[in-house]
């Protein structure tokens, strides 16, 4: 479906980001990488997806606080592959402390990553979707782009960002071929997620499973952790002609955690 397409995902070398490009690369589509850590074990992983379709697979290390560092990505990205078709912010990191002891640096990374650096990749890839007349934006936002949790002020607000940064996109670019949209997942079991279990775990001396057990059960009704593959095949939907006309949508798929 997607042949000829090319993805960028950021923050994919694992977690959320490495299951979408994992969907994306096994419909036919190119796929640029992008994180921190090993670089050819993902590569090898989305390259494997693709391979019936024989995509190509590259990868740029941009770290994502940096907005030149973002503009090498870009360029990479136009030179080695004709451009961004599919744009797939999924870049985070998380913090947690009351507002009153929030670190200021660590404000400012989660601003810069979760949000700023979305900012960022969408003005340098919306141009060229434009000239194209076709392109998809698929900002990886959360529930926290929905709703609130305490001690986490930084990463709501970035969330939150992302939503309304989504929606004025979207109606930007509503009489063209781009769609601009945004995936709110509630609890995915991501290296980033499997820190806080286990430091639940840790502070009250429990089993890991059943920190998990309790950390669902404070927020997502289902008990269960939604895949990275589900939100890959959720992206996917949104790149096939059926998601043509979905502009500006923050789609919740957290097991009923904002439906409370």
């Amino acid at each position: 479906m997607l042949k000829g397409k090319t993805a960028l995902v950021t923050g994919s070398t694992s977690g959320i980001g490495l299951g979408v490009a994992e969907c994306l690369a096994a419909q036919g589509a190119n796929v640029v990488l992008n994180g921190f850590g090993d670089a050819e074990g993902p590569k090898a992983q989305v390259a494997a997806a693709g391979k019936a379709h024989g995509i190509r697979v590259g990868y740029h290390g941009a770290d994502m606080s940096k907005p030149a560092e973002i503009e090498a990505m870009m360029a990479y990205a136009a030179s080695e592959f004709g451009g961004v078709d599919i744009l797939v912010n999924n870049a985070g990191i998380q913090h947690v402390a009351n507002v009153e002891d929030f670190p200021v640096e660590k404000w400012d990374a989660i601003i810069a990553i979760n949000l700023s650096s979305a900012f960022h990749t969408m003005r340098l890839a919306i141009p060229t979707m434009r000239a194209k007349n076709w392109g998809r934006v698929i900002n990886i936002a959360s529930a926290h782009g929905l709703v609130a949790s305490a001690q986490k002020s930084a990463y709501v607000a970035a969330k939150h960002g992302i939503v309304g940064l989504t929606k004025a996109t979207a109606l930007e670019t509503a009489t063209t071929g781009v769609t601009v949209n945004a995936i709110c997942p509630g609890w995915v079991l991501t290296p980033l997620v499997q820190k806080q279990i286990d430091a639940r775990a840790a502070a009250g001396k429990l089993p890991v499973e059943e920190a998990k057990r309790q950390l669902l059960g404070e927020k997502q009704p289902s008990l269960q952790f939604t895949t990275p593959q589900q939100l890959g095949e959720l992206a996917v939907f949104l790149c096939s002609a059926a998601g043509d006309n979905i502009k500006g949508v923050a789609w919740a798929v957290d097991g009923g955690w904002t439906a409370q």
